[in-house]
């Protein structure tokens, strides 16, 4: 122990976290998950002083995964019984873009709600958090709402389609998924109200990251999303034969080649010739023609370095 004498005395320090993955700070109802720095002093004959100061932890989560970035899609169908009456069936199909989001982001759902009952429907759908306690061998569940919507009811015969209804992600703490003890999961349903009968619902995965989704993906679903791209232009084909350039005469006109020729002066010297900006004397090959053109070779046999070329200018 060091001793500390009489007066103020300031001490920095710091920790570094262990490399191993740390579960990410969450308060449950029946457990939490806490990091914090306790500080001790000690006194002779006296009681010692302690204070704790508590720190949050985030266990990343990158939701530019393939695994997160993949689409989550279901349908199911139901068909309402009243003893010996049966009605027709209600179905529901619904479909969401990627299993990963963050919180702040808008799930746009996209569904198809169909209602050949008798009866009238109303499509729904939620966020849910599910909080699982593990301790002792035992296991206790906690399911809480976190964000909803509703769609218009459907009477009989009707058919109601999502194209990319939005369901905000209200601010929630992210999955906690390699932790022994606690397990804080998301799901989004979509479901039909049904009245005086068992809901018809669709559970769809949910994950929430901490790292938002980059535009062009990750580094580790990069090469996966240079695949999917659109590559149509595969398909173009390139013309059998190149189309001729326009003519000389058809671009420049004489009036206007002899108007861009700069005086030639007598001097030879290039230092001399050349008492001004570089740029101002690259006006006299604007409007040159340039070489004749032909689309088929006169002499397809001769060697490369036997052709003949066009004269430099």
């Amino acid at each position: 122990l060091h001793t500390i004498h009489s007066g103020r005395h300031e001490y920095a320090f710091s920790f570094e976290l262990p490399q191993t993955p740390l579960a990410t700070s969450f308060e449950g109802r029946h457990g939490s998950v806490r990091y914090w720095v306790k500080a001790e002093l000690h006194r002779p004959w006296f009681l010692p002083v302690k204070l704790k100061k508590e720190f949050t932890v985030f266990e990343h989560i990158d939701i530019n995964t393939p695994s997160l970035l993949s689409p989550q899609a279901g349908t199911k169908e139901k068909t309402l019984c009243c003893w010996f009456c049966t009605s027709g069936p209600i179905s529901l199909s619904a479909k969401i873009e990627r299993k990963g989001y963050t919180p702040g982001e808008s799930i746009q759902i996209f569904a198809e709600i169909e209602n050949c009952s008798s009866r009238v429907v109303v499509p729904k759908a939620a966020i849910y958090q599910t909080q699982a306690f593990y301790a002792k061998g035992k296991m206790k569940e906690v399911k809480q709402l976190v964000a909803n919507l509703r769609g218009e009811s459907l009477s009989s015969g009707k058919t109601e389609t999502w194209n990319g209804k939005q369901l905000k992600i209200p601010p929630v703490s992210p999955s906690i998924l390699d932790c022994s003890i606690i397990r804080v999961e998301y799901s989004l349903m979509v479901y039909v109200d049904i009245p005086g009968a068992m809901d018809l619902f669709l559970n769809l995965p949910l994950v929430i990251g901490t790292i938002p989704l980059h535009p062009f993906g990750s580094r580790t679903s990069s090469v996966s999303s240079q695949c999917s791209m659109n590559m149509n232009w595969l398909g173009l084909t390139l013309p059998e034969r190149p189309e001729a350039p326009p003519s000389y005469a058809e671009v420049v006109t004489e009036e206007q080649r002899q108007s861009s020729l700069a005086p030639l002066g007598a001097c030879d010297d290039f230092e001399r010739a050349l008492p001004g900006p570089l740029f101002a004397y690259i006006q006299e090959f604007r409007f040159l023609p340039p070489p004749l053109y032909s689309e088929i070779d006169p002499n397809p046999d001769q060697p490369t370095d036997d052709r003949p070329s066009c004269p430099s200018r």
